[in-house]
């Protein structure tokens, strides 16, 4: 691996560096690395010009703060770490953020953070956040065994990509004693973007696409455990309460009662949604909500068999889960109304 120039290694740190040392930067940067005042002066310079640290008071006297461009960094051991100490003490003093990108950057941190904890059995964790004049990226990345391969074991799915399908529709946890498997849902939400990469699978979030995807990746280059990304938009006026409100049914409804479900994830492959047994795995754990929307989007066709056991014998068992289609082709509306006259017959 190449060594990291000075600057470089001093853009790693300098959030921190500016907030320790507000009117003796340049020392610090010379006795850190053993070069001369004018030489840490030059780099001072430059942090200054990029963005980095901001100065103020007079030319001869002067004081730096963190500028538009914020970066931190730290690498913790798993065991009896604590994600509300990590933010409150290590990333949060660093950040210049509006209170409610502030609130969703402190959900999404520490939400994900907790589940490297809880979840990964991994033995450390790295997290790495990023601030410009425009956004604010969150990474969490853990050595474990990767959260697709643990829903996979915990549930006894049959595949992996299932796991990934499951966490798509919330109240998905592996220690129903510790966690309401509501923390990924709602953090994919609250975020312009939200990506995890684990177990050579990819999962994706973009709330301007209102949409989940899921890829394949090629597991040689992959570091292992699980990495998540989180972005968010400086600007943003989203707010956690808004995401939350989106998926409960009505004002004195204060449960996680409606998800949506993007279709196009029960396919593996380039498998057709023909089958009871593929209805079957998509109903998993429907009956703990009151209200699931299927979003067909990307869902040319259905069969008989499929539409029937989704629509007409899963809701004649289950009266209190009410569902909702939506994006359906021409063909997928008549499959869905040809089984509905059938079940209202």
């Amino acid at each position: 691996m190449a060594k990291l120039s000075k600057f470089n290694e001093l853009v790693r740190s300098v959030t921190r560096d500016v907030v320790e040392h507000p009117r003796d930067l340049s020392r610090q940067i010379a006795n850190r690395f053993g070069i001369s005042r004018a030489a840490a002066n030059n780099h001072v310079k430059r942090l200054e010009s990029e963005g980095w640290i901001a100065r103020s008071g007079p030319s001869t006297h002067p004081v730096f703060s963190p500028g538009y461009k914020r970066r931190v960094s730290r690498s913790y051991a798993l065991e009896g770490l604590e994600e509300h100490v990590v933010w409150e003490r290590d990333f949060r003093p660093f950040l210049s953020l509006t209170p409610n990108v502030q609130n969703i950057a402190h959900h999404g941190f520490t939400e994900m953070l907790n589940n490297a904890i809880d979840h990964s059995l991994g033995k450390s964790v790295h997290a790495f956040v990023v601030q410009d004049e425009h956004t604010l990226r969150i990474i969490i990345s853990d050595d474990g065994v990767g959260i697709f391969a643990k829903i996979t074991a915990a549930l006894a799915l049959p595949d992996m990509r299932q796991a990934l399908f499951e966490l798509s529709k919330g109240k998905l946890t592996t220690d129903p004693s510790k966690h309401t498997g509501e923390g990924v849902f709602f953090t994919s939400r609250m975020f312009d973007y939200f990506d995890i990469s684990a177990n050579g699978l990819w999962f994706s979030h973009h709330a301007k696409l209102e949409n989940d995807w899921l890829a394949e990746e090629d597991e040689s280059g992959h570091p292992g455990g699980t990495q998540v990304f989180m972005k968010i938009s400086l600007a943003s006026e989203r707010t956690a309460a808004d995401v939350y409100g989106q998926f409960t049914q009505a004002p004195d409804d204060y449960g996680f009662s409606k998800t949506v479900v993007p279709m196009k994830l029960a396919r593996y492959g380039d498998e057709q949604l023909v089958s009871r047994s593929q209805a079957k795995r998509l109903i998993a754990r429907f009956d703990r909500f009151k209200f699931v929307i299927l979003d067909f989007e990307g869902i040319e066709e259905i069969g008989q068999a499929f539409a029937d056991e989704l629509f007409r014998v899963y809701g004649d068992a289950h009266p209190g889960v009410e569902l909702g289609p939506m994006n359906m082709t021409a063909q997928v509306e008549r499959m869905w109304l040809r089984v509905m006259a059938h079940k209202n017959a």
